[in-house]
C-alpha cells in the first residue's frame, strides 16, 4: 500500500517521494509516481504520559487506556509509556497490573515509566513526600513483579541508588535520572553504570552553577546521554531550550509529561493522588507548583521548530530519539523493515493521518 505523500523523514532528512507499506512494516521509501500530498514521518514516541483525554493512568482500567489511547493517536502518538508518579506501593502495584500488553493497545503501550519513588526529598516537584522512598531493592523487585516496567526515574545520589541502576539494567529496564540533587560527579558515576537518559532536564534538579553544573550539566556534556525536555513554553525558557538543542545535537527527546487534562481543557484533574488545576492550559497544584502539562507531541514539535530547530531534527526528537532511549530500534524511523507506525503531516504541521503497524487509527 502506498501512502500518496510527497516526502518522508528518512534517517533525519526529508526524502522526496512516496512510501510503501506491507505486512505491518515499511517496504520502500523515495518512490516515484504521481505527485503526492503531505509528509510521512515516524510515529511519535512519548516516554512520559501521566494521563490524557480525561484519563489518569495511575487509576486507569482497560477502558481508560482505550479512551486515552484514541485521544493520543489523534495527536500523532503511536507508542507511549504510561507514567506513574511517586505513590503508595499498593497503588503502584495496582496500576502496574492494569498496564495492557503492547499488542492490545492503539497506540502501542511500551510499558510503564515509574517516575519515583526513589527520588530526592528536596526535589519532589509535585510528587507527594509521604510516598517517597530511599532506594530499596526489595521494594523495586515487588514493583517489577507487578507489571510491565520499561523505564524508571531515580535520583543517583541516594545511598543504594547505583545498586538499583545495576539491577534495572540487568532486567533490560531503561534507567533515567531525575528529581535529583546530584552533583556532576554523582551523575557521571551513575551514567557509567548504564543510565542512559535524564528526565525533564533542568526541572526538579540541582540548578546549573559555574562551579557545580550538577546533573543537567553532566548530561549535556556526556555524548552517550540522551536528554528529555518538556517544550510547552512553561517548563523551560526559550533560551534554555535553545541552549539544550545546541549543546546536545541528536540527543534531545521531546516528552509531553501530559496529565489527564491534556486534550480536554481547563478544569480540575487528578495526577495520581494529587488534585491539579489547569488554568489557561497550565497545570499546577493548589500551592502553585507545576504538575505536568497539557502539551501534545505535535505541539512540542511545532514549538521546537518555532525556536529555530530544523523540521527534520524536531521530528526526530519526537520519534527516533525517544525510541532510541526505549531501546526500540524498530520504532521511530521510516526505513525498509521498520514498523509501519506513520504520521502524515500537512504543510502547517497538522496531523492528517496516523497508522500503527500499517493500519489506520485516525
Amino acid at each position: 500500500m502506498r501512502l500518496g505523500v510527497e516526502a518522508a523523514l528518512v534517517r533525519g532528512e526529508l526524502l522526496s517521494g512516496d512510501v510503501e507499506l506491507a505486512d505491518g512494516c515499511v517496504y520502500a521509501v523515495g518512490l516515484n509516481g504521481r505527485p503526492g500530498r503531505g509528509v510521512a514521518v515516524p510515529g511519535f514516541v512519548d516516554l512520559q504520559v501521566n494521563g490524557f483525554g480525561g484519563v489518569d493512568f495511575l487509576s486507569a482500567d482497560c477502558d481508560g487506556y482505550r479512551r486515552a489511547g484514541e485521544a493520543l493517536a489523534r495527536t500523532g502518538v503511536t507508542a507511549f509509556q504510561p507514567t506513574f508518579i511517586t505513590s503508595p506501593e499498593d497503588e503502584l502495584e495496582a496500576a502496574l497490573r492494569e498496564v495492557p500488553p503492547e499488542d492490545d493497545g492503539i497506540p502501542r503501550v511500551l510499558g510503564a515509566h515509574l517516575e519515583g519513588p526513589f527520588i530526592a526529598a528536596d526535589r519532589l516537584g509535585t510528587h507527594p513526600s509521604e510516598s517517597r522512598r530511599d532506594p530499596d531493592a526489595a521494594l523495586l523487585e515487588r514493583l517489577l513483579s507487578a507489571g510491565r516496567v520499561a523505564h524508571v526515574t531515580l535520583a543517583p545520589e541516594l545511598p543504594g541508588a547505583i545498586e538499583l541502576v545495576d539491577l534495572l539494567r540487568s532486567r533490560g529496564v531503561t534507567v533515567a535520572f531525575g528529581h535529583s540533587s546530584a552533583t556532576a560527579d554523582e551523575a557521571r558515576r551513575g551514567f557509567a553504570h548504564g543510565a542512559r537518559t535524564v528526565t525533564h532536564l533542568f526541572n526538579a534538579m540541582r540548578p546549573f552553577e559555574p562551579r557545580e553544573p550538577g546533573l543537567a550539566g553532566a548530561a549535556l556534556v556526556c555524548p552517550e546521554v540522551l536528554v528529555q525536555v518538556i517544550l510547552d513554553g512553561v517548563h523551560l525558557a526559550d533560551d534554555t531550550a535553545r541552549l539544550v538543542w545546541q549543546a546536545a545535537p541528536g540527543r534531545v527527546a521531546l516528552v509531553s509529561d501530559a496529565i489527564a487534562g491534556a486534550g480536554v481543557g481547563d478544569g480540575r484533574y487528578r495526577l495520581g493522588g494529587t488534585t491539579v488545576e489547569v488554568r489557561d492550559g497550565i497545570a499546577r497544584r493548589e500551592d502553585g507548583v507545576l504538575a505536568g502539562s497539557t502539551l501534545t507531541m505535535i505541539e512540542a514539535v511545532r514549538n521546537l521548530v518555532a525556536l529555530g530547530a530544523p523540521l527534520a531534527g524536531a521530528l526526530s526528537a519526537a520519534s527516533e530519539v525517544p525510541a532510541r532511549i526505549a531501546g526500540r530500534d524498530e520504532l521511530g524511523r521510516l526505513e525498509p523493515g521498520a514498523a509501519a507506525d506513520v504520521v502524515v503531516l500537512d504543510d502547517r504541521l497538522e496531523v492528517e493521518r496516523v497508522m500503527v503497524g500499517g493500519a489506520d487509527v485516525t
